[in-house]
This record gives structure tokens, C-alpha cells and sequence, in this order.
């Protein structure tokens, strides 16, 4: 079997070589796209991440591909339905990096709620020293609105707690034992964006939550609301939040992703955007405004990526691989 594997990080490649001894193996640092496909021409498995472009296109140039592992929870980068009409097999690994989303979210909390990184700048860059500006708040006593109560949500409202924090949550799907056991209570999530100090994202992309966070939302949220998020850029409408912030509704906001992330990722070394004739640009736009607003800070979506969250996500995905492997050579590791 040729199994490759795009956006390969190098320190966990060692979790392929060890376990696929006797197949052929490609490491490719950067992410599928058409300009990379080739390079995968005659793979039977290809390992991507949510970077990589695996749409109809694509997978036209990858003939041969009979698996698609992807080293992500979320498969909105991944044309579903053409996969399922090609008969290729399509596996993701969901559970991994709960801690280090949830540690990362109250890392971006923290940096907004007490100045640390704005002052650590000034610090930095001025040598001032200046204590009145940058007063911050306690989280004890703020109410927490989480939107989204799976794994990385449950964890994030059970660290919560630790600070003393109020919780409120949505989700489509309440668990009302893990409510009653956690000491939190649902609500639509017009009521949370009412009532919370600080509201943070734990929802997959689907189409479902493209843009559940809307100008009605934002609408309706506490004036100075904390805005975090660690989900999915998609699950923002870019220009409300924008909007927000500019009219001083949101008084911050941590995002470690962003709407126009894919197309921002790909940008050359020059900084110019390759983007599809007729692609909205106002995300995009919207993009830029925020990376300069001084109440906003933006990460390169790296909330999963610890140590020990790579090699959870990394070990997960070769178990996929081997398990496919399982089905269809004997014994595993024949080629």
C-alpha cells in the first residue's frame, strides 16, 4: 500500500514509519490542493489535516485513493458526498486535544480579561510602565456562556468552575445529567448571549451553525462581552463581529480562528491571496480589520496543537489506517 500524508508534521512521523513498516510511505510538509496533488498520484491512503483541500477536484486527481484519514475532528475541509460516490472510506479522530483546546481558551480569556499580552507589548516595545491602563476584571463570579457541550465544551465548563465562574450553556442537544452533575444550566442561546460575561465557541462547522453567531446575536449580548473562539471560524459572521467591536457591544475578542483562515494559510510568501473568481471578500476584509483592532487577539489556529494533543491525534489516525489495513491485507503490514 502507498500511504502519504499531507501537512506532515515531522516530530510524529516516527508514529507512521514504526507502525507501516513494509508499505510505502510519503511525507509531504505542505497541504493537499491541486497545486500538491500529484505528488499523492498513485496513494491508496492519504492522511490530511484541516488545511488540506480534499474537494471534488482534488480527489479527481488521486485516482487511486481508496482511504482518507484526516488528523482533525471536523471534516468540512472533505467533499463527503463525492467521497461517498467514489467509495473511498473517510475517517477522522474525534476526541483528541480536549485539554489543550480547553487550556487554550482560558489562555485567550485570560490575555483579555487581565491585559496580559497588550501590557506585556507596552512593556516590550515602549518600556512604559504604565499600571491605570490596563486595569482588567476577575473571572470569580462572571458568568460563563459555553456554546457546545461536548468533550472540549464539558472540560472547558469543568475548568470553569475552578475559577468560580457561573455557567450557562446551549447546544442542540442538552445533557441534562451532565448539567445536574456539573452544576450548569441551558438556555437558548439568544437567553446566553443576554446574560453571559464571556461566551466561548465549542460547536462543529456544519451548515447548521454557519454564522450562528450573527448580528442578531450580537444584538442581544451584554455590552463589554468577552468573545472566544477556538471552533470554527465559519461558525462567526466575520463583519457582525466586527461591527461589534468597533461599536464597543463586544469589548474583546480571542480567536484562534477565522472565516478567511484556509484562504490566509495559503497566501503566498508575498502576502497575496489565491482566491476563486467570485469568492466573497468581505470575510477576508473583515480578517484583516480584526487582526489590527487593539481589543482582539488572533492565533494561527493552534488551540490542538500541544505535545501531547499531537501525538493523541497522530496515534488515533494510524490506528484508523491500520484498522483499514485490517480489512483488506493479511497480516498487517504486507504490502
Amino acid at each position: 500500500m502507498h500511504i502519504t500524508r499531507f501537512s506532515s508534521f515531522k516530530d510524529t512521523e516516527e508514529f507512521f514509519t514504526r507502525a507501516f513498516n513494509g508499505h510505502e510511505l510519503t511525507f509531504i510538509p505542505e497541504p493537499l490542493s491541486l497545486a500538491t496533488a500529484h505528488m499523492a498520484h498513485d496513494a491508496d491512503i492519504i492522511s490530511v489535516f484541516v488545511d488540506c483541500d480534499v474537494s471534488k477536484e482534488v480527489l479527481d486527481a488521486l485516482p487511486n485513493v481508496k482511504l482518507i484519514v484526516t488528523e482533525s475532528t471536523g471534516v468540512d475541509h472533505i467533499d463527503m458526498a463525492y467521497a461517498k460516490e467514489r467509495g473511498i472510506t473517510v475517517a477522522s479522530v474525534p476526541g483528541y486535544g480536549v485539554n489543550a483546546v480547553a487550556e487554550f481558551t482560558f489562555g485567550l480569556l485570560l490575555n483579555l480579561s487581565r491585559n496580559i499580552m497588550f501590557s506585556a507589548d507596552q512593556v516590550r516595545e515602549r518600556g512604559i510602565f504604565d499600571v491605570k491602563a490596563f486595569q482588567g476584571f476577575d473571572l470569580c463570579g462572571k458568568t460563563l456562556g459555553v456554546v457546545g457541550t461536548g468533550r472540549i465544551g464539558t472540560h472547558v465548563i469543568e475548568v470553569a468552575r475552578g475559577f468560580g465562574m457561573n455557567i450557562v450553556a446551549f447546544d442542540v442537544h442538552p445533557d441534562q445529567e451532565r448539567a445536574t452533575a456539573l452544576g450548569f444550566s441551558y438556555l437558548p442561546l439568544p437567553e446566553l448571549a443576554a446574560k453571559a460575561d464571556v461566551i466561548t465557541l465549542h460547536v462543529p462547522y456544519l451548515p447548521e451553525t454557519h454564522h450562528l453567531i450573527d448580528a442578531s446575536i450580537f444584538e442581544v449580548m451584554k455590552k463589554g462581552v468577552i468573545l472566544i473562539n477556538t471552533a470554527r471560524g465559519e461558525v462567526v459572521d466575520t463583519i457582525a463581529l466586527v461591527d461589534a467591536l468597533k461599536s464597543g457591544r463586544i469589548a474583546g475578542a480571542g480567536l484562534d480562528v477565522l472565516e478567511g483562515e484556509h484562504e490566509l494559510h495559503t497566501a503566498d510568501k508575498n502576502g497575496l491571496l489565491d482566491v476563486p473568481e467570485g469568492h466573497d471578500l468581505r470575510p477576508l476584509l473583515g480578517d484583516r480589520m480584526l487582526m489590527d483592532m487593539p481589543n482582539v487577539i488572533v492565533t494561527p489556529h493552534i488551540a490542538f496543537h500541544s505535545r501531547e494533543a499531537d501525538q493523541d491525534r497522530v496515534s488515533k489516525a494510524v490506528q484508523e489506517i491500520e484498522k483499514y489495513l485490517g480489512t483488506v491485507t493479511t497480516p498487517l503490514g504486507a504490502s
